[in-house]
């Protein structure tokens, strides 16, 4: 524990995680923290200010905040708020500036900034393709995470196309992949190769990345071989290819050293800082009404949508025609029989797990095993992408 040191804190607070970094007066950096925030970013701040105030506890510290999410907790700790550009440019400067662009993913943020005469900035909009979120998502489908993403990577033979512009395009093109047996390996990388084409091509829209290139930010600081596809696609020698040590943290860094010359508060005004953040209430937004504002209101929904049902019957001791229709869709298959008159006897709805052949032949085992004797299948008919 030091004490009676004046520390200096930077806290990017980011579209998913929140990080600190604390340094003495040297600006060596003595303590990191790097979490999630699961949109609960208000509660993540305080419990992360909360650490640092019970770990040190007879020091003073100067703070400053920045990050996509950090405006309106720096508002209500009264704390200043740097923009992350100008965070980013700082934390360069100081550490690596031999940089002439830096490429930086985040949660949901991609950036390149061009370091030249003028700071040039490039981000993305409103969508997170190509971000961290979207590797997330990508994960999902391989039922694995970002790290397991990284290992699968590491061992490709061949690069499929993917969009990346939009999770719902890149997941059109990742689903077929699975569902036709594409090795897993195969399509991590083609996923990290798509988040580098859309940062390239999204971002630098035409202006070369020439240089020495920093790569900062979660997924490129922890993800091994996203930063391998860059390098090989910009073609980049080892002397151009610069990764910072803690490259997640430089922009926190930054708002450390933004912070030098701000007054400093004390352990007690910091959690007296952090109450009021905790006891804060958003009144820039306006929520929506309810869609139902009494309890009558949701009952009479109820009874007005239960009218609309599929009729029923039970496959149970059922006699006579029956037909089978079949979904194969690109993540579920689904399986209904119905009678003559339409009347729903039996359904199924599944995830297929990657394999809808293999989904669709469990399914009809099923069925058989339930159909009584008496039922005859007149027909069946399967529809869907696979």
């Amino acid at each position: 524990m030091d004490n009676e040191r004046l520390l200096h804190v930077g806290l990017d607070v980011g579209s998913t995680t929140v990080k600190i970094v604390v340094m003495d007066d040297d600006l060596e950096t003595i303590y990191t923290s790097y979490e999630r925030h699961f949109s609960d970013t208000k509660n993540t701040v305080c419990k992360v200010l909360d650490e640092l105030a019970n770990k040190y506890i007879n020091n003073e510290f100067t703070i400053a905040l920045t990050g996509s999410g950090a405006m309106s907790a720096a508002k209500f700790l009264d704390f200043p708020f740097i923009q992350e550009v100008v965070s980013c440019k700082r934390a360069v400067e100081k550490y690596i500036p031999q940089t002439d662009v830096v490429i930086e993913l985040g949660g949901e943020d991609a950036k390149i900034i061009y370091f030249d005469k003028f700071v040039e900035q490039r981000m993305n909009g409103t969508c997170a393709g190509g971000t961290g979120a979207f590797l997330d998502q990508m994960a999902s489908l391989l039922h694995t995470d970002t790290a397991g993403l990284n290992e699968l990577a590491k061992n490709y033979k061949t690069i499929y196309p993917i969009a990346s512009r939009c999770g719902v395009f890149a997941k059109t093109d990742v689903q077929p992949l699975i569902n036709e047996g594409a090795e897993k390996s195969d399509i991590a990388v083609s996923i990290f190769q798509a988040v580098v084409n859309q940062t390239i091509s999204g971002l630098a829209c035409g202006r070369p990345i020439r240089g020495h290139i920093a790569f900062l930010g979660g997924p490129l600081n922890y993800l091994s071989e996203l930063r391998k596809r860059f390098v090989e696609t910009l073609n980049l020698t080892p002397e151009e290819t610069i990764v910072p040590n803690d490259a997640h943290l430089l922009v926190a860094k930054g708002a450390a050293l933004d912070s030098l010359n701000r007054n400093p508060v004390s352990v007690q005004k910091l959690k007296g800082k952090i109450e009021v953040l905790r006891n804060s209430h958003d009144t820039t937004t306006k929520p929506l009404s309810p869609l139902f504002s009494i309890d009558a209101e949701y009952e009479a929904f109820k009874e007005r949508h239960s009218k609309a049902k599929v009729k029923r019957r039970d496959l149970n001791g059922f006699a006579g025609d029956c037909f089978i229709g079949i979904d194969a869709g690109s993540t579920t298959t689904k399986l209904a029989i119905i009678d003559n008159e339409g009347s729903l006897l039996y359904s199924i709805y599944r995830n297929n797990e990657g394999d809808p052949l293999k989904s669709v032949v469990s399914m009809l085992k099923e069925v058989y095993n339930v159909l009584p004797k008496e039922a005859k299948i007149r027909y069946a008919r399967c529809y869907g992408l696979w």
